[in-house]
């Protein structure tokens, strides 16, 4: 088996909402998978509804081999879910919280949980209602991890967190990357940049793409091309359908390329717009693909 989740045409509606729309998706082993899109694309439900938390209508998903809605305590004491919004019991103390749990997972482990605790620094006779939401997050994520889990799924961890918390997270998740994989959903597009080995894009319940980031992040440019007139172009033209919110001012294209290829790309140029003064190709991180793909709404990806 080559992967931890497989989902097959999943829909769910709220009234006459489509939150998934025939949603197919497959999580590779090992890979740190991130999951993005605007607000209200369904990253949420997705992850809901595969940890069977909501129930799908229609379509299917396996998880670890299993079918989603048969998921049980086999299943769950191998899979960690970490929420921006996780109800912890908060007259508990951390050490009596790490305790309550351990006999629920036979693959926990004392030490690495120790080593969770001492990473990020959390005090274990302080009640959970007495913490703040970066050290909740951070007790949500030791309490986890400690069990080694094959699977760890992360629904906005790091929300509203400061720059410190956020990374001490990235860190405590980058570590366990070596025998968990994770799926993690998040607006913090730079923080899954640093460590995401692929990326899907969510959009109004659809899967746009899904592909590791060093493709996607090798397929975007940002191009510019100085044309040797300097009038404005004149007559309606048929960009190339891979084109994304192209704009032509006085002597100036601009574009972006969402399947680079340098001889390609550069032969379309050409043909609609003969001999050019200079082409410039630029890289784009992945928060500019993400706003360019929110705003265009195009099919062209």
């Amino acid at each position: 088996m080559t992967e931890v989740i497989r989902a097959v045409g999943l829909t769910k509606h709220y009234r006459k909402v489509a939150a998934l729309d025939g949603l197919n998706l497959s999580i590779p082993y090992g890979s740190v998978f991130g999951l993005v899109g605007p607000n209200g694309a369904g990253k949420t439900t997705t992850l809901k509804t595969i940890m069977n938390i909501l129930k799908p209508d229609g379509g299917h998903a396996e998880v670890l081999g299993v079918d989603s809605r048969q998921i049980g305590p086999l299943e769950l004491a191998r899979i960690g879910y970490v929420s921006e919004n996780q109800e912890m019991p908060d007259w508990m103390t951390l050490g009596y919280l790490l305790a309550y749990l351990k006999p629920f997972y036979p693959a926990w482990d004392d030490a690495h949980a120790a080593h969770l605790v001492s990473q990020f620094d959390l005090p274990l006779d302080r009640k959970l209602r007495h913490l703040s939401r970066g050290m909740r997050m951070k007790a949500a994520l030791a309490s986890s991890l400690a069990y080694r889990p094959q699977l760890l799924v992360l629904d906005e961890p790091f929300s509203g967190l400061d720059p410190v918390v956020r990374e001490d997270l990235i860190e405590g998740v980058i570590e366990s990357a070596e025998e968990t994989t994770i799926l993690v959903s998040s607006h913090d597009l730079n923080e899954i940049e640093s460590f995401a080995s692929h990326i899907a894009y969510l959009e109004a319940g659809r899967l746009c793409f899904a592909e590791e980031m060093t493709s996607l992040s090798a397929r975007f440019r940002e191009i510019e091309v100085t044309v040797e007139s300097s009038e404005p172009l004149s007559g309606e033209r048929e960009w190339p359908a891979t084109w994304l919110r192209p704009d032509s001012t006085a002597g100036l294209i601009r574009f972006v390329e969402t399947r680079f290829d340098p001889e390609r790309t550069t032969s379309e140029v050409r043909r609609l717009f003969g001999e050019v003064r200079n082409i410039s190709v630029n890289p784009m991180p992945l928060r500019a693909i993400f706003v360019t793909l929110a705003r265009s709404r195009s099919k062209a990806v």
